[in-house]
């Protein structure tokens, strides 16, 4: 499929975005591959492929783990979890990089006078942590909703405490987001997506969920929106 196919363009004046964080916003996906594969090598546990780390980026840990270590047993996930976490927030030294555009994106969002948020399969100390690296980042975001405090992803449920919370309907918000579990999130909250080639799926997985357009490049949403 080329380029021009996998795009489909419109224009869109929403109220609010939310973004996805890891494989949106944030480079990340080496360093949860490189944590997860060294979480499972801790417990003992057969180490997945880069590819199989990928498929799950976006879900809190608990899913994931059922996913990626289906034989495991609660003793074994619960230091899996113990582990993933000690070795993203404070031992793991893999970059983890805004992508390029990201702030020059955000920065002209915020001009528009749309509001901004996040919503991530991440732990809130793991998304404060990551913010914290980058300086003024955090800023740009009214609010932002992580995995330890709604269901996750697919589940509607963080889109719609976000649009509560934030007095913004569904048919006034946006998400951006990397993965299918975005933009599932998004039709069962009815809310529009855009799906963003450069993170943990491809693009054709994206366009299973019919997004109102597929884009390559943050820049892209400048033009969008």
């Amino acid at each position: 499929m080329s380029r021009k196919q996998q795009k489909h363009s419109v224009t869109l004046k929403p109220q609010l975005i939310v973004f996805d964080w890891d494989g949106t916003l944030m480079d990340s996906t080496g360093r949860i591959v490189s944590c997860m594969q060294s979480a499972a090598i801790e417990v003992a546990l057969p180490v997945p492929d880069a590819e199989a780390v990928k498929q799950i980026i976006g879900l809190n840990l608990h899913h994931a783990f059922e996913l990626l270590f289906p034989g495991a047993n609660e003793e074994q996930k619960s230091a899996l979890f113990q582990s993933y976490r000690v070795l993203y927030i404070e031992t793991d030294l893999t970059p983890t990089p805004m992508y390029p555009g990201a702030v020059d994106c955000l920065k002209y969002l915020q001009s528009q006078q749309i509001q901004l948020a996040v919503a991530t399969g991440k732990a809130r100390i793991g998304l404060e942590r990551v913010m914290a690296e980058e300086p003024g980042v955090k800023g740009f975001f009214t609010d932002s909703i992580c995995a330890d405090e709604a269901k996750g992803k697919p589940d509607a449920d963080m889109l719609l405490q976000l649009c509560k919370r934030m007095k913004v309907s569904t048919e006034h918000t946006l998400m951006v987001g990397d993965t299918e579990f975005d933009l599932e999130m998004a039709s069962r909250a009815n809310v529009a997506a855009i799906g963003i080639s450069h993170g943990a799926h491809s693009a054709e997985q994206l366009l299973k969920w019919k997004p109102v357009s597929l884009i390559h490049h943050l820049s892209e949403l400048k033009v969008l929106i």
